[in-house]
């Protein structure tokens, strides 16, 4: 009979479901999990944790094979025997149901996903449960001796093990420490994450709200994060998407967007050092906009800004029209 490891044994509640498994999943064997209600996840949990505060009373040895493993979990406790016991049979019936657990983890994730590849021939002992684990795909066969080991921290540290994940073998899961500029080049870099969550939508829209001034020969640090934005959908995820950002421009940071000649005659500076970039953003296709009440209030019209932004009636209107077309609202102070 196919099942997953009993093996799973001393899995911590810690990270033990994703967001959409606290609601429960469920599938068929080895077909990827579904959603469903889970009603023994209460149950479970109580279980894993009392296995974990329990650990040092259980004894575990592994035994490699050709083609995969051979555990032995016992406890002199009858008590935690019990309990090992307990887990294997709900584990048993998660795995019949493909209702996967500890999925935040790597590992467990990738095991999950095999379910149909794996043999297991369970027997219960006096103490506990010995269990001959194997596949004939060498691949899970490497996932099921992983998979062992890191069980068999759990036994040996309990929750302080539970708490980390575990790398999937002959996975690269090496940190890129390079920073890219996928399109705006020389500011707002970024990290490849091609696995993490939350993952760039495509068509999300993104209202820069810039308030904040900055000091008059420096570029304005709000604009630069706008900028790592934009690098952001660009290269940051598993892939690039399509990103709409527009920016309002309003308060101090509202004479940062004036022309070269204007910016030099308010501040007797050699150039407007924020101008470079705000190029670059527009040539990203940035919308850009700048309170024209604030623009009036401090002796400029829209003659003094920069061509590529547009002067708005106000940013109050510019905020609202632009949330009314469906766009995020993100607040830059600095």
């Amino acid at each position: 009979m196919f099942r997953l490891l009993v093996v799973t044994l001393v899995v911590s509640s810690v990270g033990w479901y994703s967001s959409a498994e606290a609601q429960g999943l469920r599938g068929g064997r080895g077909g990827g999990p579904g959603r469903g209600p889970d009603a023994r996840q209460a149950a479970d949990m109580e279980v894993f944790h009392y296995l974990l505060e329990n650990h040092t009373k259980i004894q575990r040895t592994v035994k490699e094979l050709a083609n995969g493993v051979e555990t032995l979990t016992e406890s002199d406790d009858p008590q935690v025997a019990a309990k090992i016991k307990e887990h294997v049979h709900w584990m048993e019936v998660r795995i019949e149901k493909t209702n996967p657990i500890r999925r935040r983890d790597p590992l467990f994730d990738e095991l999950f996903r095999h379910t149909d590849k794996i043999k297991l021939k369970v027997e219960k002992t006096d103490k506990g449960v010995k269990v001959v684990e194997t596949s004939d795909d060498p691949y899970v066969v490497k996932l099921i001796q992983a998979h062992a080991m890191v069980v068999s921290k759990f036994v040996k540290d309990g929750f302080q093990e539970a708490m980390k994940n575990h790398s999937v073998p002959g996975k690269d899961v090496s940190v890129k420490t390079e920073k890219s500029f996928p399109v705006i080049q020389e500011y707002g870099g970024v990290y490849h994450l091609p696995d993490a969550v939350q993952q760039p939508r495509p068509g999300t829209k993104i209202l820069v709200d810039i308030t904040a001034a900055s000091e008059p020969d420096k570029l304005n640090p709000a604009i630069e994060k706008v900028a790592r934005y934009v690098n952001i959908y660009a290269g940051a995820g598993k892939e690039k998407v399509d990103v709409e950002i527009a920016l309002v421009f309003h308060g101090g940071a509202t004479l940062a967007v004036l022309n070269e000649e204007a910016y030099k005659n308010e501040f007797k500076t050699e150039n407007n050092p924020n101008l470079k970039l705000l190029r670059d953003l527009h040539h990203a296709g940035v919308e850009m906009v700048v309170c024209g009440q604030t623009l009036s209030s401090k002796g400029k019209s829209p003659g003094d800004v920069v061509v590529f932004v547009d002067t708005a009636v106000s940013a109050f209107t510019a905020s609202v029209n632009f949330q009314a077309d469906g766009f995020a609202y993100v607040p830059l102070a600095k």
